[in-house]
């Protein structure tokens, strides 16, 4: 009657159908222990650069003055069509994905330390640093120097297009944000978890990814060595765990109750975390938790039925009902000794089916 194989399969079982289905979810388990100390998050830390947004630049905001905005994106792109510079490609591709046709350029020139400039149905365009515009004794309109207020207030890097005598737009651009980003903080708090964002950026720069994504608090301009005090400040308050996947997110990795690694960082940041997020996507974090706190449950599960079978059956066989007429044969012991094993077993299996997003 006595089975001790259900106890010796309860947890084990439970780890290897979790593993898999980490795996088949995008998850690499690189150390099983972790599973267990998720089930106790209660703050989900993040890296800015790479992990919440792109690490790429992308056109923000387009203002014109006395001229349509296609035309203007497209009179830039076509400007910025043979640079490499990032903010150059940045206006390049919002020209392509808007389907813009790029109009006809001559006389392209490089002005050093200021933009590029060339001659489009015969006009002279120039599209640089804002510090251009004054340097050639003109002015912004009100409409353009507001947007370029608000490009510096909220971090972003911006340029503008100008004639021989005139500016006519500023086009603004930011590291873009993840539309996956926007979901994994919107479901961290239905899962009643805080997010927390730290980065080396500057407070403008963190202070908008933050509002756009609903980021309860921010540190900004941390230094690659204090990400670790700012995990630990954050493990006082409560279980912590982080999501990096720069070299400098190393460390913090190490230092988190939970560390999960974006699958296209540096080889040091997987080394370092305890989860690997393989499809470089954030949403897979909640994936982490959710897989976590189904793990815990059915091992939970599993050696409440172990006990609980060994506490009531061993007393049967020891013929404890048996002033009643209550005896159980041995060929039986033997039946219920086998079920309670495949009970367990089933139970763990049954993790398979479980969805994580």
């Amino acid at each position: 009657m006595t089975c001790p194989h259900a106890l010796g399969l309860a947890i084990p079982l439970v780890i290897a159908n979790s593993t898999g289905l980490a795996a088949r979810n995008g998850i690499l388990v690189r150390n099983r222990d972790s599973l267990e100390r998720a089930k106790n998050i209660e703050i989900m830390a993040f890296d800015k650069t790479g992990t919440l947004t792109q690490g790429k630049f992308g056109v923000q905001n387009v203002a014109v003055d006395e001229t349509d905005e296609d035309r203007a994106l497209a009179i830039a792109a076509a400007l910025e069509n043979a640079s490499e510079h990032p903010l150059a490609r940045a206006i390049v591709e919002a020209a392509r994905q808007r389907q813009l046709d790029l109009p006809e350029m001559a006389d392209f020139q490089t002005v050093t330390g200021q933009g590029v400039e060339g001659k489009i149905d015969g006009q002279t365009y120039r599209v640089g640093r804002p510090e251009w515009v004054q340097e050639r004794d003109l002015s912004l309109s009100d409409r353009l120097q507001q947007a370029l207020d608000r490009a510096d207030k909220r971090g972003e890097s911006a340029v503008v297009l100008m004639t021989f005598d005139r500016p006519i737009a500023v086009i603004s651009m930011a590291d873009q944000v993840r539309e996956r980003a926007r979901i994994t903080i919107d479901r961290l708090h239905e899962m009643n978890l805080q997010a927390v964002m730290i980065t080396g950026d500057a407070e403008a720069v963190a202070r908008s990814v933050a509002e756009d994504l609903g980021i309860d608090r921010y540190y900004a301009r941390v230094l690659p060595e204090d990400k670790v005090n700012r995990i630990k400040e954050l493990k006082r308050e409560a279980p912590t765990g982080f999501v990096g996947d720069g070299i400098n997110d190393a460390a913090a990795l190490l230092e988190a109750n939970m560390g999960l690694a974006i699958g296209a960082g540096t080889n040091v940041a997987i080394e370092s975390a305890d989860l690997v997020l393989v499809e470089d996507d954030p949403l897979d974090a909640v994936k982490a938790l959710n897989l976590a706190k189904k793990t815990y449950g059915k091992m939970i599960q599993n050696l409440f039925w172990a006990t609980g079978y060994n506490v009531i059956a061993i007393p049967l066989a020891a013929g404890v009902l048996q002033p009643w007429g209550i005896v159980l044969s041995p060929a039986m012991g033997a039946l219920l000794m086998s079920l309670s094993t495949v009970i367990v077993a089933i139970n763990a299996v049954m993790l398979r089916r479980a969805k994580l997003a």
